[in-house]
């Protein structure tokens, strides 16, 4: 609403303001107050378009206001007056040598003449003595010199003057009355650039839109002119008339996008309360899953439904099993998530802990998880594209970055997994499942395991055996890595279906291939697919490195994620524990056992 009065407040002014201007154009005019008013035959340059004047009849304002006659691009005079009836402008010369500007003026090029026709020749002399004294001169001190005076004479008596100390510059014509005159002179324009206008005491203008110049004679105002000002009044009118209801309507709705207003509000601040993690009773559950209808998936820990809170907004609610655990799990999800706000971790809505019945309610995503997309057969004609892939890979790296440096505690997931990667509309990923969380402090580099914990084919060797180094924030790098080769291949990274047997254990497949300088031509459709391969391939194969030691940082991952790929190099062979490797010719040494103090975990 208001956005269309502006508009059309907008639309007014530039048709009024269009229509204004067109009548005020050709004003008559002036550079100030006491100055001569200015209209056709002549123009001023800076405030009217030149078609509002004839050709040589230029003028324009000096910085002290003072009207200008401009002759030539060089010689310009000062207007004293302006006679529009007998056709004179009188002029002078602001430096007070109007000869000068005069003897370099072609007069014969300009509309002007002089006022007088009876003119005489004279002639200029520089005379090198002031003895030197020619009958009938004028001398012209803004042209002399000290000791070389100038002197006008007339042409006729030069064989009678002594002009023996003297040299001839130029001959020239001149009215006589030039040099009777103090800097004032007069030029008159022809008769015809008004035609009988001035003869009928009338004004004249060219007429508009002709195609040949058309003079025209008026008493007042031009011809034309008072139709404008009655189409410019007609559009002030009917634009006012439009303002007017405008402002009643907007009157008359104010207060009905006012109650509009506070509803939002209202509306925001309920979705707001659900979206805080809150708890709530187990037949809160029951109704926000209307009695468990809707089941989206069921897995060791428990079963989830699709649910609804207030206002629409849907949710997955996971009802936990009571024969598993001791309810370590729920502790590690509801301490964990609710100190946890980035874009690439599932929220936490709320939980329900109602005796022995225990849930979480988390926001709900519509594509389900990673894993229907890169394993499920279904979905193998839905390829989500190769710079999609390397989006959600570099996602999920920010996210477990997060979680490691992020928080004011580190959080080591311990289940990377594409099951644990799920994925909102826009197919943005978000990492879910903190049951098997761990939390230390960031000051420390080790966390101390009872026993092993996550999923086998993305658990790192130093969880199921301490001969590989002590359990940090790098066994969620090695889970991540195997995540990232699963995405690579399109598969698990245990395939034992495959026909080619080479193939069976993906991971060391491809680094064989690589490593031989093959290139990679799994799913390559387009320019620059293989490369993005190769890229989420290498550092897939970093993460993956045995020893802790080896592996990047997932700081360092979220950066070779983020360049163009050009300048990763090939890590060691990941797949021999112990001996040499092909890359680089050395040989592979690292202690059994990390040299690192071990911190109790912090429950």
């Amino acid at each position: 609403m208001r956005g269309s009065s502006k508009i059309v407040l907008h639309l007014f002014f530039f048709l009024f303001a269009k229509v204004i201007a067109e009548i005020n154009e050709c004003k008559e005019s002036s550079c100030s107050h006491n100055g001569p008013a200015i209209r056709y035959p002549f123009w001023l340059n800076g405030h009217q378009p030149d078609h509002c004047g004839s050709p040589g009849f230029e003028l324009s304002c000096t910085k002290k206001n003072q009207t200008m006659l401009n002759l030539s691009y060089s010689v310009k005079f000062l207007v004293k007056e302006i006679n529009y009836s007998s056709m004179e402008i009188h002029v002078h010369d602001p430096d007070h040598c109007h000869l000068k500007e005069l003897l370099s003026l072609n007069i014969s090029a300009s509309p002007f003449q002089f006022k007088e026709e009876n003119q005489e020749h004279y002639s200029l002399f520089n005379c090198s003595s002031t003895r030197t004294h020619p009958y009938y001169q004028y001398s012209i001190p803004c042209l002399s010199v000290p000791g070389y005076p100038i002197y006008v004479v007339p042409s006729s008596p030069l064989s009678s003057l002594n002009l023996f100390y003297c040299r001839k510059i130029k001959n020239f014509s001149l009215p006589h009355s030039m040099f009777d005159q103090e800097n004032i002179f007069s030029l008159d324009w022809s008769k015809r650039i008004c035609g009988n206008c001035s003869a009928e005491s009338k004004k004249c203008s060219l007429k508009s839109n002709s195609k040949e110049p058309e003079i025209i004679c008026f008493d007042k105002a031009p011809k034309g002119t008072s139709r404008k000002l009655a189409v410019a009044g007609a559009i002030l009118g009917f634009f006012l008339l439009v303002l007017v209801v405008i402002a009643l309507y907007w009157v008359y709705s104010s207060d009905k996008i006012e109650k509009e207003n506070q509803l939002k509000i209202e509306k925001f601040l309920e979705d707001y309360r659900a979206l805080k993690p809150s708890r709530y009773s187990y037949a809160d559950i029951k109704k926000i899953t209307n009695q468990f209808k809707d089941k989206l998936g069921q897995g060791g820990y428990g079963t989830v439904y699709k649910g609804k809170l207030s206002n629409e907004i849907l949710v997955a609610v996971k009802i936990l099993n009571n024969s598993t655990g001791n309810g370590e799990e729920f502790i590690n999800e509801v301490g964990t998530m609710g100190r946890i706000h980035h874009v690439n971790v599932v929220r936490l809505v709320g939980f329900c802990a109602d005796g022995l019945r225990r849930a979480l309610i988390y926001e709900f995503l519509p594509n389900e998880s990673l894993e229907k997309f890169i394993f499920s057969a279904a979905m193998k004609n839905q390829s989500l594209g190769w710079e999609k892939l390397r989006d959600i890979a570099l996602g999920i790296a920010k996210g477990i970055e997060y979680l490691h440096q992020g928080c004011a505690q580190r959080i080591l997931h311990f289940d990377i997994k594409p099951h644990n990667i799920l994925l909102d509309q826009n197919l943005n990923p978000k990492i879910s499942d903190f049951g098997l969380a761990k939390l230390c402090s960031k000051e420390k580099s080790v966390v101390s395991m009872s026993a092993a914990r996550g999923t086998m084919g993305y658990i790192a060797p130093e969880v199921l055996s301490r001969n590989f180094g002590n359990v940090s924030h790098k066994s969620d790098v090695y889970s991540f890595g195997m995540l990232l080769l699963e995405m690579v291949g399109g598969r698990r990274n245990i395939d034992v279906t495959v026909e080619n047997t080479s193939q069976v254990y993906f991971p060391e497949w491809v680094y064989n291939h690589l490593d031989q300088g093959e290139e990679l031509h799994i799913r390559i459709e387009k320019e620059g697919d293989a490369k993005m391969a190769k890229q989420l391939t290498i550092v897939g194969l970093w993460c993956i490195q045995w020893y802790p030691k080896d592996r990047p940082s997932m700081k360092v991952v979220v950066q070779m994620l983020e360049g163009e790929g050009d300048n990763l190099t090939m890590p060691s062979n990941p797949f021999i524990s112990m001996g040499p490797t092909r890359t680089n010719g050395r040989r592979l040494e690292r202690p059994l056992q990390q040299e690192l103090a071990v911190i109790s975990e912090l429950e």
